[in-house]
């Protein structure tokens, strides 16, 4: 009798134990869920942090970044150069400077809807491809703000080390003179077909323009300005010797290469 109530109290004893094992393990489970818990709340914390979007420069923080750096600014269309294949290229300026977007990623509805003034959010990385600095690979947001630049006159800074600090800028050239080019049989022209003259009408225009005796080489891009508009005519209508008033945005290519907007007589 005593071995069997010994028995018996000793298998009561182990079940006693199992019982409380079982909740010590599963409050250790719940412990563990709940620690899990936690972790994963800290981790859906930090997502937003690891990808939020990168922080908007300034233009001087643009500038001073290294080429084939990531880049992210806020800026204002001022014109449109061309849109094929989801790609758009666009002239755009802030208060504080000027982006050239070349190949930006776009729909065709949303190239449309990138009219003159429309603040946009691009990011994409910076490049430099003979003298003129871009942004490529890019993708743009549109965010509320509107903006429009004002031609700033640089006359007096064609020919200093001071003129490509507005690269991209909406500028103006007061008082040029137009110079000879020749074309390809040697005739002295007010314009060209292309820099060589191999092109045609609808091509780009190429032409001289001087100041205080040094030659510049001026561009109307036909993407831009095709050969309807006032601009194109303009600069087919110009003889050698004309004194003209310009406006456009100041394109490099191998030294300063304006893509002009708009030809008046000079004031």
């Amino acid at each position: 009798m005593k071995k069997f109530l010994a028995l018996l109290l000793a298998a009561m004893m182990v079940l006693s134990l199992a019982a409380c094992g079982n909740p010590e393990s599963a409050d250790g489970d719940s412990d563990n869920s709940d620690d899990a818990v936690v972790d994963n709340a800290g981790d859906n914390a930090e997502t937003p942090a690891d990808g939020e979007t990168a922080a908007v420069m300034t233009h001087d923080e643009y500038v001073a970044a290294a080429v084939d750096t990531p880049v992210t600014v806020e800026t204002y269309v001022q014109a449109k150069q061309s849109w094929w294949e989801d790609k758009a290229t666009v002239y755009t300026q802030a208060e504080d400077g000027a982006y050239f977007l070349y190949n930006m990623a776009c729909s065709e509805e949303d190239y449309e809807k990138l009219t003159v003034g429309t603040k946009i959010r691009v990011s994409g990385y910076k490049s430099e491809w003979s003298g003129e600095v871009e942004i490529i690979d890019a993708t743009f947001e549109i965010i509320d703000g509107n903006y429009v630049a004002e031609p700033l006159d640089v006359t007096s800074l064609l020919g200093s080390d001071d003129l490509i600090n507005h690269q991209n800028e909406l500028v103006a050239f007061k008082g040029m003179t137009v110079e000879a080019s020749q074309d390809a049989d040697g005739n002295d022209v007010a314009f060209l077909y292309n820099d060589d003259g191999s092109g045609q009408d609808g091509s780009d225009l190429y032409f001289k323009v001087s100041l205080n005796g040094t030659a510049y080489t001026f561009t109307v891009e036909s993407y831009l300005c095709d050969n309807t508009t006032e601009v194109y005519s303009a600069v087919k209508n110009l003889s050698i010797g004309d004194k003209i008033d310009l406006e456009g945005f100041l394109y490099w290519y191998n030294g300063v290469n304006p893509h002009i907007t708009s030809v008046t007589p000079a004031a």
